[in-house]
């Protein structure tokens, strides 16, 4: 079995690469591929095959495609402009005979009025239209999300946000890693869609007493509307479109897209997902 991951030069990409390895997945084995492959040096030093995999150029999807049986197909970065990207890798991995294809969604893809949801909508009808044998990880928010609320909380001594009462259930980058490379690597998931998140939904107080904790000082939740939000937001120098695709973010969570905290993750890497706190202070140590 040979397996190809996309967007291996990234942060989650490079981690699933590592858990593929760690699981035993010899590298003669594994193709991790990236649209610069000079940053795909590291995983080329331990052995890995690499090739040049570019969403938006097709002929250097099927060239990368040749001989593989298992695809992952972690999500393009730009909101908005991916899903044409993710069926250039659809259309390639039925053209190959691909296996199996583990595609990297958002909760409630299909079904959820949320600011990220069309991409990963118009992906899963894609690869279902497709008839390529497919599992779909929906993948809740990555607690790495929120170093930045962390340290500029650090200075503020508040966490601003127009969530509400939401909860997210959130999970460390490593963490879905693992829970990709157990999907790559294991029988029996094919035409599963499945919710990956941590173990525990918890509300933006909570992520206030993180960061006191991770900080040494006290961090307050200051709750706002998405209107003084977008307000804020622009005052601080974004653009109007970027502050409301942020509140719009927001306005999901307060909604509830991503409170459900579901035990598949933990099942499949047969330990507790990293909590929120020493998430974060693994991420900030980093």
């Amino acid at each position: 079995m040979t397996i190809l991951v996309t967007a291996a030069s990234g942060q989650l990409g490079r981690l699933v690469v590592d858990a593929l390895l760690e699981r035993g997945v010899a590298p003669a084995e594994l193709v991790a591929t990236a649209r610069d492959a000079a940053k795909l040096q590291s995983a080329a030093e331990r052995g890995v095959r690499t090739a040049v995999l570019d969403y938006d150029r097709p002929e250097t999807i099927s060239a990368a495609l040749d001989g593989v049986d298992t695809v992952l197909l972690i999500s393009g970065s730009a909101p908005g402009a991916r899903a044409v990207g993710h069926r250039n890798v659809i259309d390639a991995a039925k053209a190959a005979g691909v296996a199996k294809l583990v595609y990297t969604s958002v909760p409630n893809a299909t079904t959820a009025e949320f600011v990220l949801a069309p991409d990963h909508k118009a992906t899963e009808e894609a690869i279902a239209a497709s008839g390529v044998p497919a599992v779909i990880a929906r993948h809740n928010w990555y607690t790495e999300n929120y170093v930045g609320d962390v340290q500029q909380a650090a200075e503020s001594g508040t966490i601003v946000a127009s969530v509400g009462d939401g909860k997210v259930a959130s999970a460390t980058r490593a963490d879905l890693a693992a829970g990709l490379a157990a999907l790559l690597t294991e029988d029996g998931h094919l035409g599963a869609v499945y919710d990956f998140s941590g173990e525990h939904a918890w509300g933006y107080e909570e992520l206030a007493a993180a960061a006191s904790e991770l900080t040494g000082r006290e961090v307050a939740f200051t709750p706002v509307s998405s209107e003084e939000h977008v307000a804020a937001l622009e005052a601080a120098g974004l653009d109007a479109g970027t502050a409301g695709f942020v509140a719009g973010i927001d306005d999901g969570i307060r909604r509830g897209v991503l409170a459900n905290a579901d035990g598949t993750l933990a099942r499949l890497i047969g330990r507790p997902t990293t909590s929120l706190v020493d998430g974060l202070r693994q991420a900030i140590s980093a």
